[in-house]
C-alpha cells in the first residue's frame, strides 16, 4: 500500500481518537485499532516510515505507532 495511504489512515483514525481527553488512552485505543484491522505489511510500513520521517503525522499517530512494537 502507498504510504501516503497509510498516512492518511493513520491521522484519520488519530482524530477520531483525538476527542479522548486522557492521550495515552487515547493512543492505546488507537494501537489497538491498528493491531485488529491493519494487516501486519501495513503496521510494518507505517512504523518503518515513523523511524525514517514521521514529519506527516499527527502526535497521536506517532505514539500510536511507536506502541505497536510494545504490544
Amino acid at each position: 500500500m502507498k504510504i501516503k495511504r497509510l498516512i492518511n489512515m493513520a491521522n484519520d483514525i488519530s482524530n477520531f481518537f483525538d476527542s479522548e481527553v486522557d492521550k495515552e488512552l487515547a493512543a492505546q485505543g488507537m494501537k489497538n485499532h491498528i493491531l485488529r484491522s491493519w494487516d501486519p505489511r501495513m503496521r510494518s510500513e507505517i512504523a518503518e516510515y515513523l523511524t525514517q520521517d514521521g514529519t506527516e503525522l499527527t502526535e497521536l499517530s506517532k505514539k500510536a505507532i511507536l506502541q505497536l512494537d510494545s504490544k
